[in-house]
């Protein structure tokens, strides 16, 4: 959903795919994080389909 929301709104991103990018799996857990998808820009992150959130990345 995160990525559809994404391309609706026409906000570019860069996708990294950690099943075929195993070498940022560390850097997501050092994040803190435990769930996919990660949106992170700036001093901006977070986890999952979060709309309000999103909305911060136009």
């Amino acid at each position: 959903m995160v990525k559809k929301w994404l391309v609706d709104k026409a906000v570019q991103f860069q996708e990294i795919n950690i099943d075929e990018q195993p070498q940022y799996i560390d850097q997501v857990r050092e994040m803190g994080f435990m769930a996919a998808p990660i949106i992170v820009k700036d001093t901006l992150s977070f986890s999952g389909f979060r709309p309000t959130e999103l909305a911060k990345l136009i």
